[in-house]
């Protein structure tokens, strides 16, 4: 049979979905189209703008191996420089004429061969493939809490940050303690006249140089030195390595992390009571790490405040808690985090025989290593269900799936089948074996966090980079179904 060319629609122009759309190139695949919902390229980092974003992963660290970028400006990149960058990658490698911007994707239906593919806008895509890479990062979660509608100043999500709100000299309430509330009120307390940090538990906070910058010098030298720069990228990749036998089984290296992050609210809290509203119930790594160098700090300023009793209601001008005292705002910053499970929902997928994702969902999301959902032929997800958003760099996670994807491509351009659909059996095998290896993980030693599906599983890989590696090394029949 003659080779013939799959047509392909990307649904995201995050990390995944750039990631999967250089892979395709260089595999000889240039019929696809990246569907993105919002007015760039980026994902998380497109709609994140709040004041201090900041990664927490070293910036050697987070970025695609085929693109590297040896001068960032901080040794943890600011949010607008990594977006900077995926939009330079995008530019750089041709994909701005695949890239349909501000067309969110409403409704996916398999037809019996292929996909037809619907945008907000009215366009409908015919593919042969579909991949998904909405990212895990990108629904806002509101808290749900009573009179938050009534509130008579401003209320923002930090996913979805307005560029003109003012907060110099306001009295600013922070919902929130993951990564996002501590920089938030890291950057805000310099500037407000008043700020709350409302927290219903508290997170522990590893002491890191968030600010620290990466001296002109050294981007200049991995620039001229690309075996150098290749080389400390590695070096990277072995620390992560490191970092993931600390969370995925018990080891004296967990325990020194544990006690590193105990050590860091020791050293910088001294008042008593204050350490005390700070100190969570759970295990330090339990929750997904919080890194910073200025969070106790803030806190501690004159016009800082930790508030710990429960809010009961929003009222027209600040927040009431359970105690009765009202705390009088101008600004209520919602950094309450996504709805990381919902994945490429509330999009309407339906596969085979009708079937929609939510009925496949029922009990969760699910999917074979990552990318492959029963019910769903000829559609993979990128960074999907039980994706390594807790051990692993989410480039290379991302890369990896892509060239496993394209594998499934290549022998679909060559004429073995029509259509490939993963079985339940093996998806239900490779459940029950992260079941099985979250046992020790530290994810899993009592703590309350948005890894947690709502049937109560976590959605994380609990394998080294070694293992998922092997796991999307090649296709497997054994594992699927091939249709003509």
């Amino acid at each position: 049979m003659a080779s013939r060319t799959p047509r392909v629609v990307i649904i995201g122009a995050g990390v995944s979905g750039i990631a999967s759309a250089i892979t395709l190139q260089h595999k000889g695949f240039h019929d696809f189209v990246i569907l993105e919902k919002g007015s760039d390229v980026g994902g998380v980092w497109h709609w994140n703008r709040y004041p201090g974003l900041t990664c927490d992963v070293p910036s050697q660290l987070y970025q695609f191996g085929f693109a590297p970028k040896p001068d960032w400006s901080h040794v943890f990149a600011p949010g607008p420089e990594i977006q900077g960058y995926l939009a330079e990658v995008a530019e750089r490698f041709g994909l701005r004429p695949h890239l349909r911007l501000n067309s969110e994707v409403v409704a996916a239906e398999f037809t019996g061969s292929g996909w037809r593919v619907r945008t907000a806008g009215g366009e409908v895509h015919e593919a042969d493939f579909v991949i998904a890479a909405t990212g895990v990062l990108h629904h806002p979660a509101w808290p749900k809490i009573p009179g938050l509608d009534e509130f008579t100043g401003d209320v923002v999500h930090t996913a979805r940050w307005d560029d003109s709100l003012p907060t110099k000299g306001r009295r600013i309430a922070v919902l929130g303690t993951g990564s996002t509330g501590v920089q938030v009120v890291s950057a805000l307390q310099p500037v407000a006249e008043r700020i709350t940090h409302f927290v219903r538990s508290p997170q522990w906070v590893i002491w890191a140089p968030m600010w620290l910058p990466q001296p002109a010098v050294v981007g200049a030298v991995l620039n001229r030195l690309p075996k150098l720069n290749q080389a400390l990228y590695q070096a990277g990749m072995t620390g992560a390595k490191l970092f993931t036998d600390v969370v995925t089984r018990p080891s004296w290296r967990r325990r020194a992390v544990q006690e590193y992050a105990r050590f860091s609210l020791r050293a910088q809290v001294l008042d008593g009571d204050l350490r005390e509203q700070l100190t969570p119930d759970y295990e330090p790594l339990c929750k997904r790490q919080v890194l910073s160098g200025s969070y106790y700090r803030a806190l501690k300023a004159r016009n800082a405040e930790l508030v710990t009793t429960a809010i009961e209601a929003v009222t027209s001008t600040g927040i009431r808690t359970t105690d009765g005292r009202e705390h009088e705002v101008d600004l209520i910053v919602c950094a309450t985090g996504f709805r990381a499970h919902d994945y490429m929902r509330p999009m309407k997928l339906t596969g085979r025989d009708g079937m929609s994702i939510d009925e496949a969902w029922a009990k969760g999301p699910r999917a074979y290593r990552m990318t492959a959902i029963p019910g769903f032929p000829n559609l993979f997800t990128v960074l999907g269900p039980n994706s390594p958003t807790g051990s692993i760099p989410l480039h290379h996670a991302a890369e990896v799936t892509a060239k496993y994807i394209a594998a499934w491509l290549e022998r679909w351009s060559a004429g073995e089948f029509d259509t490939v659909e993963v079985t339940e059996a093996a998806t239900d095998r490779f459940d029950a074996e992260v079941t099985a290896a979250l046992g020790p993980t530290v994810w899993n030693t009592g703590c309350n966090s948005w890894y947690f599906t709502e049937g109560g599983s976590i959605d994380l890989l609990p394998f080294d980079r070694r293992t998922m590696e092997n796991m999307l090394a090649a296709p497997d029949d054994r594992d699927f179904t091939l249709g003509r």
